[in-house]
């Protein structure tokens, strides 16, 4: 059967139409679904009873609730979610007056980044914008989410559609009217679908770099071959970011590996005249990954370093550590177990 959570409203106005049901119906579905939080068909009762009944019989709203969630001390919950395809990672971060949600975009990731436990899965499926709306639907904290990241399992311009139909979803009026300017999504530069992106959607965009040198970054993530950041910054360089958008560089610090005052030089040339932040994350260990997080006082000195070329760099808070935080841990436990 198929669901009715997730689709926009040009969606809903076919299958209504469709059904021979008044054009207007499909306003009062998109409410149930996206303000009402309704759990069915029958719960809709602006809706005639014949109504329900024709679309009860071909559609179903098609939420899910998590399978398993696990607390941090820290207040971070790391909720996994089980999609037909294989398991989903959703983590919820509070922090003071902020509360981001951190969600998946794919079941696996086709992009191999050698410190990435998700990529050691493969790739499984494309989430649709359901299944990733889905993830603050239904949490118990999803009225109080403030932010969303898509930074969780998956490569989001891999799966371009369903990320901007996702995105539609939360920021229009008739959905869950966020601003977009609450919304951040995270690539690793895929060059087509990225200026796709800048150009159909409004939300904030993060690029995962983690080395500015090619072939170093090479040997971390193999996009760099078929999308060499260097043309990926050239493209950015092209759009004003000096408005409210925000463009951000996500730099995982491994001890010994891109931490030195050459790697902050190769940076500066990368980036030097483009306005946007750096964000310092420090890496979260994974098994057999034969790579180390660094000290507090050696990303301090990263982060200086940078600020002193005249970026604006900063730490990200590091939480959920003793919840198995880094992205892919949970679910692959899980698709463990159901071999």
């Amino acid at each position: 059967m198929e669901h009715l959570f997730g689709k926009t409203l040009n969606e809903l106005t076919n299958i209504v139409l469709s059904l021979n049901l008044p054009k207007f119906s499909a306003k009062q579905i998109a409410d149930w679904l996206y303000k009402k939080n309704a759990p069915d068909i029958e719960s809709m009762t602006n809706l005639s009873k014949s109504a329900r009944a024709q679309l009860a019989a071909r559609y179903d709203v098609g939420r899910s609730l998590p399978v398993n969630v696990a607390v941090s001390v820290d207040g971070t919950k790391k909720y996994l979610f089980k999609t037909a395809k294989g398991y989903i990672e959703t983590a919820y971060i509070p922090e003071d007056d902020r509360h981001t949600l951190c969600v998946s975009s794919q079941v696996g990731c086709k992009m191999g980044c050698s410190f990435c436990m998700t990529g050691r899965q493969g790739f499984q499926a494309n989430l649709t914008a359901g299944e990733i709306v889905n993830q603050m639907a239904s949490i118990d904290e999803g009225e109080s989410i403030t932010n969303i990241v898509y930074m969780g399992m998956g490569e989001p311009m891999d799966n371009l559609e369903e990320v901007l139909k996702s995105i539609e979803i939360l920021t229009a009026p008739w959905g869950y009217a966020m601003s977009p300017r609450r919304i951040t999504v995270s690539t690793i530069g895929l060059m087509p679908a990225t200026q796709a992106f800048v150009e159909r959607c409004d939300a904030h965009l993060a690029i995962s770099l983690h080395d500015a040198k090619s072939d170093e970054r090479q040997q971390l993530m193999p996009v760099q071959k078929v999308y060499p950041i260097a043309n990926v910054v050239g493209m950015l360089r092209r759009y004003d970011w000096s408005g409210q958008r925000r463009l951000s560089f996500e730099y995982t610090l491994f001890d010994g590996v891109n931490d030195s005052a050459e790697h902050v030089k190769a940076i500066s040339l990368l980036l030097n005249g483009l306005r946007c932040r750096i964000n310092i994350i420090r890496f979260n260990d994974i098994p057999d990954a034969g790579l180390k997080g660094c000290s507090q006082d050696k990303m301090e000195r990263f982060r200086n370093m940078l600020n002193d070329k005249g970026f604006t760099a900063t730490i990200r808070n590091s939480k959920g550590s003793d919840i198995a935080a880094a992205c892919g841990l949970l679910s692959t436990i899980e698709k463990v177990k159901s071999l």
